[in-house]
């Protein structure tokens, strides 16, 4: 990073991490370091990615869900997640690339998605698992991101946030109605915690002294608080509720600290992480593939759009 910033204007340089250090929003007219920009499209695809990819293991069980309710309240929740990814490429496309790009790159590999999503969802169970804890540890990440740097990517988190808000507690609530029920309703819950928590606690990144954007992204307040700091506000948040429904969070070290006024937990298995990273999970191909699919086989719709919309425009200019 250091070397990419050597080519850049040291005056500038200064003047705009002057802007950073006094919450000046970046807008995307102004002057940025090329690494900045780089820096915020990887993220920013990667966030945009990640909320349309997350929309396959919940897609999969609309036609299943155990009622009326529970249908019409997952349905609206995976087109939130279509808005999300819509709001963030736009964000994204104030960088200067095409979402025809990133979504390019995304097919390619060249860009990733969050790791939490190539994992199954056997049951209705895990639909409680996602809401409550994948959605839950977004939202400790996106609360701190309405306050990232980059005004389009700042903004397209408050409405994101409150979603967000919304997706948490309906799956808090399938896992609460889980554990009122039978054993067998309660021992599925109990699985999908312990399938799901794991994942969830990753989905944070690895440890800061361990990734390769993290010092930089904490200067130029792309990220505000650091990815171990981010998770303990999880676990410490999570773990109370798992208990208060009667669930129990896979980890006999899990305990509460007095002195620090934090839960201590077990060391997370770095190397599943960085596993699943490189495509080895257990839905990564499949994952990908149904995108790729999807994206081909709505190209006549995306064709269709634009011609009308051109239609619309010679319509304009003629009247």
């Amino acid at each position: 990073m250091a070397h990419e910033l050597e080519n850049e204007d040291p005056i500038k340089l200064a003047e705009f991490q002057a802007k950073i250090d006094a919450e000046i929003k970046i807008e995307p007219k102004d002057w940025m370091p090329e690494a900045y920009r780089q820096n915020l499209i990887r993220q920013i695809s990667q966030h945009a990615h990640s909320e349309v990819i997350g929309m396959q293991p919940e897609g999969n069980w609309v036609s299943r869900a155990p009622s009326l309710r529970s249908k019409k309240i997952l349905m609206a929740k995976i087109q939130d997640e279509a808005g999300h990814g819509l709001y963030l490429y736009c964000a994204a496309e104030t960088l200067g690339v095409s979402r025809d790009q990133y979504i390019q790159w995304l097919h390619e590999g060249k860009a990733k998605y969050a790791s939490v999503f190539n994992y199954p969802s056997p049951t209705w169970a895990d639909m409680g698992a996602i809401g409550w804890l994948v959605d839950g540890a977004a939202i400790v990440n996106q609360v701190s991101l309405q306050r990232t740097s980059y005004g389009p990517y700042a903004r397209a988190m408050v409405r994101i946030c409150m979603e967000e808000s919304f997706h948490q507690r309906q799956g808090y609530e399938i896992m609460a109605r889980l554990m009122e029920g039978s054993e067998a309703q309660r021992k599925m819950a109990q699985d999908a915690l312990d399938r799901w928590w794991w994942p969830s606690l990753m989905m944070f990144g690895p440890h800061d002294s361990d990734s390769a954007h993290s010092s930089q992204s904490m200067k130029w307040k792309i990220k505000r608080e650091s990815n171990d700091d981010l998770r303990q506000q999880f676990i410490d948040k999570t773990i109370p509720q798992a208990e208060l429904i009667g669930l129990k969070v896979p980890d006999e070290n899990a305990k509460w600290n007095a002195e620090t006024n934090h839960y201590e937990t077990s060391d997370i298995d770095w190397d599943e992480f960085w596993n699943v990273i490189k495509g080895n999970g257990p839905c990564n191909r499949h994952r990908l593939a149904h995108h790729i699919k999807a994206h081909k086989d709505g190209e006549w719709v995306r064709a269709a759009a634009q011609a009308f919309a051109m239609k619309q425009n010679n319509k304009l200019k003629i009247a």
